[in-house]
């Protein structure tokens, strides 16, 4: 409710009580008048109307709205919880506009909430500034910080909207850093909370946060059904900023649809309602994802136009998001126009920014996005070092996942040995008892001695078979858990965990002594979208079944990620590397995989090598070597996939001088300084790439 609107309720109400005092029996001087309502109550409920609307704009005009905001502070009372609920919204408002100051005393006011029933809401407020702000800056990891030291008890404690509020940035914050599984809990918890508020909008938006996060996850069908979900939410209460983000989502999650129409109508939509809104920053993104639309359709010129148009729009309005989405797009449409060099500038700038502000997930899309737009332009050198920073974010993000189960196990293991060791001291105890009272009765029943001896005797010996049977049933325990950790669930195969343990008998002083070989799975994000999940795990399955055949008991098989196996053979003779390469393309590409009565096409790339590598017996730590079969596992895909490339020799004498050639590897290849064995095999596809909020 307007706030002249709000005077003239209470004007209303202030006379109308005047009357009835005036017209009821009796109603002389000694009469008493019915209460007039409370002028603070019709006050609130005006502000709650007006803090609605707001909230729903706010990101359109956010400077604008935190001054209409600020001119109604004035008259609310100290302490009073509608000032709270003003302050709590001013401060997201400011935080959104990028006024630190500003930001920075409305969360300190919060932060200073006096003790009571509101004072939850006020540290959850305080918060969620906080991390819009430094969301705002670019600053996700800060952001993460500051939400994560938010006390559970007091989150607990906070109002609904309050809560919502923080899973919903919580959610955006670990999609934007790869923590899906995160997201994806912390979404669940915003849509419940949105759906208790009984208003469409937030639950609309939140299905909306669900349906991309969702996408990221891979399940496009359930990306599709929540985004249809979230327009029919946003549809019950319009408005256009609501709407600019439902069609935005709606935008990206069918734009791998043969049928293109609703990503084109989604995006027209979105930037119409952002237009109408008077939102420049929001029209920014909605252009820069429209221009990749247009990629995506093999438009590579009109998609130059629209970045070019949202690139002035996201500087203007320091939107960090649109800017690294408009400069991709830029690069890449400039790659496809072939000025391959001036737009592979451009796009790795835009991924460096998305790193530098720790949206880890983008950059590591990003440049795999790129190495796919290089090979179609033929610069096979540019691809390569991007598909190098693409598998650098991606291993980082698999030691830190690594790192955490290792410390969880630790954890779990130190809790376990404390509950033995204070089960086992319980039993001694209970045994030292006994002996004493053993003792006891010697003294005073020297007739039964003899018994109580022999009783003694039992019950150490049966406490003595007790503790032994624990012990066997700790090792046994151990063991498992051992080996339940080294091995991958669905395949039954080695894991990364067993293979840096086993790796070390195979590497001496000097390096490594095997045969190495890296198998990828052509296109195998096609086979799950062509023939679902269950179908990708079934090819799965089956090539690691297939690779144990192909190779000896004593040779270690690895699943070493996703679509990813590592063989490490110990014998290096001359022939067997090609040998086993071919067999491994013959026997992996050559049979289609059955599953529910469907036949699936397979192939696979390979790069290969044995150590140590002619002509100057080079040998190479584990790491380096599995980088050499990595990058040469890259060559096969890029000169057409279902290849296995080899290393023969290289003319490298240390482990420094073969790192420069391999990071130049094809130019190395073509100057003679190393020497591949190409082996062939049938064709494969191409991939996805996933876009933005």
């Amino acid at each position: 409710m307007h706030p002249i609107q709000a005077l003239s309720s209470m004007l209303t109400a202030a006379l109308a009580a005047l009357l009835l005092a005036a017209c009821s029996p009796g109603g002389g001087e000694g009469a008493v008048a019915p209460p007039a309502p409370a002028a603070s109550a019709v006050v609130d409920a005006g502000l709650a109307q007006d803090l609605d609307r707001i909230e729903r704009a706010a990101r359109a005009k956010p400077a604008a709205y935190e001054l209409e905001l600020r001119g109604r502070a004035g008259g609310l009372r100290p302490g009073s919880p509608a000032l709270l609920d003003s302050i709590a919204l001013r401060g997201l408002l400011a935080a959104q506009a990028r006024d630190r100051l500003l930001s920075d005393q409305l969360s300190q006011q919060l932060r200073d909430w006096p003790a009571g029933e509101r004072r939850a809401d006020a540290l959850v407020a305080a918060a969620s500034i906080g991390a819009e702000y430094q969301r705002s800056q670019g600053d996700t990891r800060e952001a993460r910080k500051l939400l994560m030291a938010v006390d559970s008890v007091q989150l607990g404690a906070a109002g609904t909207v309050f809560r919502w509020r923080y899973h919903r940035q919580y959610a955006a914050l670990s999609g934007d850093a790869g923590e899906l599984d995160a997201a994806l809990t912390e979404g669940h918890k915003a849509l419940r909370l949105a759906q208790q508020t009984g208003q469409s909008w937030r639950v609309a938006l939140s299905l909306a946060d669900l349906a991309f996060t969702t996408l990221r996850a891979d399940t496009p069908a359930r990306a599709r059904q929540l985004a249809a979900q979230a327009l029919a939410e946003a549809q019950k209460d319009p408005d256009p900023m609501t709407l600019n983000q439902v069609q935005t989502v709606r935008g990206i999650v069918h734009a791998d649809d043969s049928d293109t129409t609703i990503t084109l109508l989604a995006n027209s939509d979105a930037l119409e309602q952002a237009a109408l809104a008077g939102a420049d920053s929001v029209r920014a993104l909605g252009l820069a994802n429209f221009a990749d639309y247009h990629l995506r359709q093999g438009r590579p010129a009109r998609a130059l136009e629209l970045a070019e148009q949202a690139l002035p729009l996201a500087h203007a309005t320091h939107n960090f998001s649109a800017e690294s989405v408009a400069r991709s797009n830029i690069g890449l449409a400039k790659i496809a126009l072939g000025r391959v060099a001036e737009g592979r500038a451009e796009a790795q700038a835009a991924v460096k920014l998305d790193e530098q502000q720790g949206a880890v997930a983008y950059a590591s899309d990003g440049w795999k996005e790129l190495a796919g737009y290089l090979e179609r332009a033929g610069d096979l050198a540019g691809a390569v070092a991007a598909w190098r920073e693409h598998r650098r974010l991606v291993d980082r993000v698999l030691r830190d996942e690594t790192r955490k189960l290792l410390i969880e196990a630790q954890e779990r293991q130190d809790a376990e040995q404390r509950a033995r060791d204070i089960e086992l001291l319980n039993r001694d105890n209970a045994i030292k008892a006994e002996q004493v009272h053993q003792r006891n009765l010697a003294g005073t029943l020297w007739t039964a001695l003899g018994g109580c001896v022999l009783v003694s005797l039992g019950l150490l010996y049966q406490a003595f078979r007790r503790v032994r049977r624990t012990n066997e049933a700790l090792v046994q325990s151990n063991a498992s858990l051992k080996s339940q950790s080294e091995t991958d669930p669905l395949t039954g195969l080695a894991n990364r965990r067993h293979f840096q343990a086993a790796i070390k008998s195979l590497s001496g002083p000097d390096g490594l002594e095997a045969s190495l070989f890296l198998i990828d799975v052509d296109h195998f994000k096609r086979i799950n979208d062509g023939f679902g999940h269950a179908a990708g795990d079934a090819v799965l399955i089956e090539i690691a079944r297939r690779l144990c055949e192909a190779v000896r008991d004593d040779d270690l098989v690895v699943r070493w990620g996703g679509e990813e196996f590592l063989i490490v053979a110990r014998t290096r003779e001359g022939l067997f590397a090609p040998q086993l390469a071919q067999r491994l393309l013959d026997l992996l590409g050559g049979q289609p995989v059955e599953h529910e009565g469907r036949r699936i096409a397979v192939s696979v790339s390979i790069g290969f090598v044995s150590l140590p590598v002619p002509p100057h017996g080079l040998r190479l730590p584990w790491e380096r070597a599995i980088d050499l079969v990595d990058t040469v596992m890259y060559l096969a895909k890029a000169h057409g996939r279902n290849k296995a490339y080899g290393v023969e020799r290289i003319h490298a004498s240390d482990v420094a001088a073969a790192a420069r050639l391999t990071a130049r590897l094809e130019a190395a290849w073509g100057e003679g300084q190393v020497g591949l064995t190409a082996l062939s095999g049938p064709p494969s596809h191409d991939g996805f790439r996933p876009t933005r909020t």
